[in-house]
This record gives C-alpha cells, structure tokens and sequence, in this order.
C-alpha cells in the first residue's frame, strides 16, 4: 500500500513539474519567447548534451518601447528528464540532479522578429560559473550593442553658420 502511495505521489510531482515548465514560458511576452527559443536551441545542439535543457524561470529582464525594441533577459535553463530531439520540451518533467544554467540574451527585435544586425549574443554557462565579472561582462556586452546601433539624432547636427 505504502509503495503505491509513493508511485503516485512521484507521479504527481512529475506532473506537476512538466506542468510548470509550460505554465512559466507561456507567462513569457513573445519578444522574450523568441529569444528563450534562441538560447534552448543553441545549448541542447551541443553535441555532449545527452538530455536537453528548458526554460525554467526568469532572473531579470528589460524591454525598449518603440517599434525597433532592444530586448535583454537573464533567466535560468533547466535539464529534463526527456531524450535529445524531443520536439515538445514544455511537456517534459524538470531533474533535480544537475545545476541550473543561466543565460543572457540580448537582441535588436523590428516588430515580432529578431534582427540580424546586431547579432543576437547569447551566453549561457553553469550557474556555479557565475559571478559578478561574468555578469558586468554580459550587461556591458548588451549595452554596448545598444550603443553601436544608435544613428546621429537632430540634436547632432550641427547649423551652417
């Protein structure tokens, strides 16, 4: 009795996980999904990577308010318990046993879609690997992808004389 209890209850927790795996990226605006989308792909095509990983909580985000939009997001990457080439990893149950990754992206986005120019950076490392000068490396990265996509304003111009 007390081993179908534990099936059950193991069961339930591995529902409950896949759900929230699913239940976090829907939550995401799709100008950071793509960019979620983009990181996922990039870690689980590495060739050591056995099981894949999937998006697992946001850390920190920001996002431009015009047409042309500049989108920064440092969240975590989870590995699951799904084989490599699982085309629905939202479905999949989260492990336990293996450190979180974190990763940053920062991409340029014209309406719903991420522009070339600049390239998006992606960086994802374990999260035992973090510290503050990977961190002031990643927002100085971003920062200056902001700067250099800037053009000369009206304020720079300046009046023949």
């Amino acid at each position: 009795m007390a081993l179908v209890f534990l099936v059950l209850l193991l069961g339930a927790g591995t529902l409950l996980s896949s759900t929230d795996a699913d239940e976090a990226y829907s939550k995401l605006p799709e100008t950071f999904k793509k960019g979620v989308d983009l990181a996922v792909q990039q870690v689980n095509s590495h060739a050591n990577i056995k099981q894949p990983f999937n998006f697992f909580k946001s850390l920190d985000s920001s996002e431009g308010s015009f047409s042309v939009k500049f989108i920064y997001h440092n969240f975590y990457l989870k590995a699951t318990t799904c084989a490599k080439g699982t085309s629905n990893l939202n479905q999949c149950p989260f492990r336990n046993d293996r450190p979180l990754i974190d990763c940053t992206v920062c991409y340029k986005m014209y309406g719903q879609n991420i522009e070339v120019e600049p390239k998006p950076f992606v960086h994802c490392v374990h999260k035992p690997s973090i510290n503050l000068e990977v961190r002031t490396k990643r927002i100085n990265h971003c920062n200056h992808m902001i700067y250099l996509t800037g053009s000369p304003t009206i304020f720079a111009v300046k009046s023949p004389e």
